[in-house]
């Protein structure tokens, strides 16, 4: 018998969604929004995932998103789906004619990130604007469907001249025996990614930026180990196409540590 998760349950400005709610995003879905995983009604670097909202709605529409309304919003959202454990969803447009920006909040089934080392295929695509964390990003919907057909757990994103970017929902980071290597490379500054970096800087292990490529003299193959990250949380990276790494248990061991340690903050 075949089981379906629960639908999400969705609220509009604080008030469960209807169908012209829905339109928004269905016919005019120009807009942003950011993902975490909340627990017991925490969520780590929610002042983060505040600011990607308050900055992103800044750039696209010119006006400010008040970060205790969204607090407000996503504990209504919560307490409409009866949930303290979730993944929350919240998206930002600005439909025409409005004056104020619409807010739609989205709680569903918590997640945590696939068990086991992941698999990663190539691909010749970068986003636009990367920077902004955005909805309805066919490229990479594309791109990781033909990865997973392929036999690929996800995607990796690729700049020309091979250069490494970024997951299609993750950020990747290398190991070379003593630093943590980001990709330097038009992406999205995770908020995972964005912890991740502080919290190896407060332990005394900076973490660096480096142009990292698929092959050649920067390629992908001088690097002992990877590892991906999103709201979901941390895995390693068993290939890259056809390039191997040996999972470092150690250095997962470090990682989960100190993203473990990321402070949680009310929402």
């Amino acid at each position: 018998m075949t089981t379906h998760p629960p639908l999400p349950h969705i609220e509009f400005d604080g008030r469960p969604a209807t169908g012209e709610d829905l339109r928004i995003p269905a016919l005019y879905g120009f807009g942003h929004f950011t993902a975490l995983q909340v627990r017991d009604g925490r969520a780590r670097g929610l002042g983060l995932h505040l600011a990607r909202l308050d900055a992103a709605n800044r750039e696209l529409f010119e006006l400010p998103v008040d970060g205790d309304r969204v607090r407000e919003l996503i504990r209504h959202a919560l307490d409409g789906a009866g949930r303290r454990d979730a993944s929350v969803r919240v998206n930002g447009y600005l439909p025409p004619g409005a004056t104020r920006t619409t807010l739609m909040v989205t709680v569903r089934e918590p997640a945590v990130m696939p068990a086991g080392a992941r698999s990663l295929m190539s691909v010749p695509y970068t986003r636009t604007a990367p920077h902004l964390k955005r909805p309805g990003e066919f490229g990479q919907t594309y791109y990781g469907i033909l990865a997973r057909r392929a036999g690929f757990d996800e995607a990796l994103l690729t700049a020309p001249g091979q250069v490494v970017a970024e997951g299609a929902i993750t950020n990747i980071g290398f190991w070379d025996g003593a630093s943590v290597v980001w990709p330097d490379a038009p992406a999205l500054a995770g908020i995972t990614m964005t912890l991740l970096a502080r919290g190896l800087e407060r332990d005394g292990r900076p973490s660096v930026r480096r142009p990292v490529t698929l092959e050649g003299p920067d390629g992908v193959g001088r690097y002992r180990a990877a590892f991906v990250c999103n709201s979901q949380g941390v895995a390693p990276v068993r290939r890259i196409d056809g390039t191997g790494f040996t999972v470092d248990e150690e250095m997962m061991r470090d990682l989960d540590a100190v993203y473990g340690s990321a402070p949680e903050e009310a929402v």
